[in-house]
């Protein structure tokens, strides 16, 4: 397949605003690719050199690409500056040029080279990577080239993810979305979407419906529900198991050694590669008396001389790229075991929680370790023992419990009441915050306006259209210099339309749209139903809105995908008829 190919059918997605007409265009493509190819469209789609568990980095700043297309084009920096500026994208700014090139360079080919570009390190390496890529600009189309300069960016913004990628590997075998259950159920256990395609391409779906776990690829993690009191969670679920909810990186720890080397890998909730940053927990998980074993946990700062857990703002302060050990020594961690996934060459999954406890247990049993324990936890038979456990993880300066049903199987991937949240409430009435994707923002008016910023637009998830639904328009909970930095992080993400996979009431348009990227945490004093907010919103009924909504912080470890879901926010406006 030539990448001429995947760059025209690409340019038809951006340009179409129908899911279903994006996942037909999608399917078609990857029908006509190999299963290697149809593996590097999925990952290219979304922006990615490879999957985000292995993580694309070509440490390109978007000022060495405007100078690279300034030389290659023959103008001035300021130029593509500008011209990048009034398209909102420096990789369209190629269209508006011609070049001769007689080649015509195939998807591998393409691939290959963006592959080795990114790998490119060393003395002299920007300089390197710089002059491959003007090589390489030079052999492509114009159109080619803008979603080249796009991947490298990191801005392919094509207004879908990987949930639309399982509905198109499902138009292409079925012409419908009847395969999306057990294409979505091996992504879930397997979390590579390439790699689901290429084996969906090689081995059909019967391959898919016996999808085992593999140490290193990451599984989608479990989430729980929430419920609003402890007798509606005894309600729900009866007798119950309660665990500690801890507020800190919530992690999957994937350690292999059966190789020569032993392997050991930290993988985030949004499946990125977190191992760098672990060296202390690295060190002492590696002395673990198994052969393989894929584990969950919670990582918590805390502090040693108080004997105190830090809040997540501190235990993030532990993300960094570089002075990883120093990060060791001023942001100490503990970490919480709270499931056990996979354990000597077997699958746990569909054991129980209490099988899967039990095991757990059972290794650490003998293996003791002033920074890694097994998350406590207690039986509960009713809603008077479930608040006086609530009571107890409050006092210890804890979010609160996460309660679980000891009959439950692991489901990756999936949000249900095998586990639940009880958490404190604060001030307002609603019982939780909540997770929203930042979608645009407002001119400052007043105070604000020598700020440039004055309001933001956020939304919730709604999966099944793999989209995001407006929720509220937020102007409180930020100091200054709050505002000047959401400014900044807006302006990097900058696009010059709605994107595709928003959803907005045009009373609601902000005077800047940004892709959905950022995740920031809002409290409310409740969930409302509202006119001109699209949240749940159906030809029958009114959308959902968040009333008095307040900015508390980000949620750098969650992807946009990650956020809440529009399910959520229809139950949690149930749940405050219950309080």
């Amino acid at each position: 397949m030539k990448f001429i190919q995947v760059s025209e059918v690409f340019e038809q997605i951006e340009r179409v605003t129908s899911r279903l007409e994006i996942t037909r265009l999608l399917a078609n493509l990857l029908d006509k690719a190999t299963a290697h190819e149809a593996a590097i469209i999925c990952d290219l789609s979304l922006g990615q050199l490879h999957p985000p568990y292995i993580g694309t980095k070509f440490n390109l700043a978007e000022k060495s690409i405007i100078k690279v297309l300034a030389e290659f084009l023959n103008c001035s920096e300021s130029t593509i500056k500008q011209e990048a500026k009034k398209i909102g994208d420096v990789g369209a700014v190629l269209i508006e040029y011609e070049w001769p090139t007689e080649k015509d360079l195939s998807l591998l080919y393409v691939y290959d080279k963006l592959c080795h570009i990114e790998k490119v390190s060393g003395i002299g390496s920007q300089e390197k990577k710089m002059k491959e890529l003007r090589l390489l600009l030079a052999d492509l189309d114009p159109l080619s080239a803008k979603y080249v300069v796009r991947i490298i960016v990191g801005k392919i913004r094509l207004g879908f993810s990987d949930m639309t990628i399982v509905d198109a590997l499902s138009w292409m075998k079925a012409g419908n979305k009847s395969l999306r259950p057990i294409i979505e159920n091996a992504y879930n256990i397997c979390a590579d979407i390439g790699f689901i395609a290429e084996t969906l391409k090689k081995e059909g779906i019967k391959a898919l419906e016996k999808m085992h776990i593999r140490v290193g690829i990451p599984i989608l993690p479990a989430a729980a529900e929430r419920l609003p009191t402890a007798e509606a969670i005894i309600k729900k679920i009866g007798p119950c198991v309660v665990q500690p909810k801890f507020d800190g990186f919530r992690l999957q720890i994937h350690v292999d050694k059966t190789k020569k080397r032993p392997i050991i890998h930290f993988f985030s909730r949004n499946l990125q590669d977190m191992s760098d940053m672990f060296p202390d927990l690295k060190r002492e998980l590696l002395t673990l008396p198994v052969e393989d074993i894929i584990c969950e946990g919670e990582a918590i700062g805390y502090d040693p001389n108080e004997g105190t857990f830090l809040p997540f703002q501190e235990t993030v302060k532990r993300k960094r790229k570089h002075g990883i050990e120093k990060a060791v020594a001023d942001f100490p961690l503990k970490l919480f075991l709270f499931d056990l996934l996979y354990l000597n060459g077997k699958s746990l999954l569909n054991e129980t929680h209490e099988q899967r406890r039990k095991k757990l247990e059972k290794i650490f049993k003998s293996f003791k370790s002033d920074q890694i324990f097994v998350t406590e936890e207690f039986d509960v038979k009713n809603a008077q023992e479930l608040k006086k456990q609530f009571a107890n993880a409050i006092s210890s300066g804890l979010e609160g419990l996460v309660v679980k049903r000891p009959d439950a199987i692991y489901q990756p991937g999936k949000r249900n009441f095998n586990w639940i949240k009880l958490k404190r409430q604060e001030e307002g009435q609603l019982e939780d915050t909540i997770d929203c994707v930042i979608l645009g923002y407002y001119d400052g008016k007043g105070r604000r306006a020598a700020f440039g910023i004055g309001a933001f637009l956020v939304g919730v998830y709604l999966k099944k259209e793999d989209l995001f639904q407006t929720i509220a328009k937020i102007g409180t909970g930020l100091k200054d210099e709050d505002w000047i930095e959401l400014k900044k992080k807006c302006d990097a993400i900058q696009v010059k339309k709605k994107p595709v996979n928003v959803e907005c009431a045009k009373e609601l348009v902000p005077d800047v749209w940004v892709a959905p990227e950022i995740v920031c945490v809002v409290r409310a004093d409740e969930i409302s139903l509202s006119p001109l907010h699209v949240a749940g919103k159906t030809k029958d009924k009114l959308g959902f809105a968040l009333r008095f909504p307040r900015f508390m912080g980000y949620r750098p470890d969650k992807s946009p995908q990650e956020a809440t879901q529009v399910s959520e926010i229809k139950r949690l406006y149930e749940d405050q008829f219950i309080r």
